[in-house]
């Protein structure tokens, strides 16, 4: 049999080393050492790794690359880029959204990322940034994953006419539900948001991802009432509370209740370490709160945990470069995920379990999925997190999109060696 492209040498993920990829028609043919048969392009991977394609479970794709209109955030605090992103809306038009949304697609694809669940904001009447990213959607199938939330941003009983405009955003072919009942003006109407919510969610057979608690709150509970209604409602799977660091604030004996209703209803957890570390704690002096959701303990109850980009050069994050191991690496630290399999699992938090949270159909280095890989100038995932390293080969379908020349310094040190590659630094475990 003759392969479109066979990637030699690899090691993958899970510790496999010498491993070829046969890759034919857009599909994973094989994944065995000593494949031998002709290919129409043969990548060596040289013993480093080959990774699934980055997935990045929270993003917001119609604010970013905005930073500084109209103006900055002084104070670096939620509510004023919440603020700062209202005096935006009205400014923009459908094709600078669009513009800034490509540009960041652009530069995803160039670091391996080539799945984005990214929130709209449905609170603006025209829907301008519905109408933008339903374009750009379309404009990447080809080489990205988009999948876009209904997210009413001021709050969809608290924004007038934001009930409407989210059900138009559904009706338009946005794939999935959002929420923020922590910003509705009153604890009941969160929990009123949800509710209604999730039952949108159930009648029209969608996902749901609700922002949940976006706090230092310990008495914001929204995530209580979603793990309530996903079960009442059969959603079990399908939903995903993100941010929640509402949690890292809770007294323990509340949580030690919570975790296992999450874990019973299926809830899945989304957690944003780069901006969750640099917007909650504000109001703090000392001790100040990290401001992450209790991640080793969701994830040890089973819950599913992925780890989100959220913003790159937006109202609230004036920082970022679509480069999913930086936020992993921020994860890894803030909830001190030090242990060698701690640190795997944070590699799998950015790529296998989002994966499964958005539902993304064949993904993964397996005979029979999507020919999606990602060729990183590292040999192991730990190594991949501490070093951010080139991504020198992007694949999608069987076909190379990207390619990056390697990083290699050259030294002009008296008797020391004259070249230095970053991942010839690191022990074999």
């Amino acid at each position: 049999m003759s392969y479109d492209l066979i990637v030699t040498n690899a090691t993958l993920p899970d510790g496999r080393t010498g491993v070829d990829i046969a890759c034919h028609k857009g599909r994973i043919a094989a994944v065995e050492p000593g494949i031998s048969a002709p290919a129409g392009q043969v990548i060596d991977a040289g013993g480093l790794l080959v990774s699934p394609p980055f997935v990045d479970a929270h993003f917001h794709l119609d604010a970013t690359l905005s930073l500084g209109r109209p103006r900055m955030n002084t104070s670096g605090t939620l509510l004023e880029g919440i603020a700062l992103w209202g005096e935006l809306k009205p400014l923009q038009s459908v094709e600078e959204i669009i513009d800034r949304a490509l540009r960041y697609c652009d530069l995803a694809v160039s670091q391996g990322l080539l799945a984005v669940r990214s929130h709209v904001d449905v609170s603006d009447a025209d829907l301008k940034t519905v109408q933008a990213l339903l374009e750009v959607r379309d404009r990447v199938r080809d080489y990205l994953d988009l999948q876009l939330v209904a997210f009413p941003q001021d709050g969809v009983f608290r924004a007038p006419g934001a009930t409407d405009t989210l059900l138009r955003a559904l009706d338009m072919g946005v794939d999935v539900v959002g929420g923020i009942p922590h910003f509705e003006r009153s604890m009941q109407e969160g929990a009123r948001s949800v509710t209604w919510l999730c039952e949108v969610a159930a009648e029209r057979g969608l996902r749901v991802d609700m922002h949940c608690d976006e706090s230092d709150d310990p008495m914001s509970r929204h995530i209580e009432t979603l793990a309530f209604e996903t079960q009442r409602l059969g959603l079990q799977d399908r939903v995903a509370g993100s941010h929640l660091t509402s949690m890292h604030s809770m007294d323990n004996y509340f949580v030690s209740k919570l975790i296992p209703l999450m874990q019973e209803a299926g809830v899945q957890a989304i957690a944003n370490p780069l901006i969750n570390i640099m917007l909650q704690g504000r109001h703090d002096s000392y001790p100040k709160r990290r401001g992450l959701t209790r991640v080793r303990e969701l994830r040890d109850a089973g819950i599913p945990v992925a780890f989100g980009a959220d913003c790159v050069m937006d109202p609230w994050y004036s920082l970022g470069a679509a480069d999913m191991l930086d936020v992993a690496a921020m994860g890894l630290h803030v909830g001190q995920l030090s242990s060698r399999a701690d640190m795997r699992w944070c590699f799998d938090a950015v790529t296998e379990i989002p994966a499964r949270i958005l539902g993304l159909d064949g993904y993964g280095i397996a005979p029979g999925n999507h020919a999606d890989m990602v060729l990183l100038q590292a040999k192991d995932p730990i190594e991949a997190l501490r070093l951010k390293p080139t991504r020198l080969a992007v694949i999608r379908r069987g076909r190379v999109i990207s390619r990056t020349a390697p990083q290699v310094a050259t030294l002009a040190l008296p008797g020391r060696p004259e070249t230095l590659d970053p991942s010839s630094y690191s022990p074999r475990h």
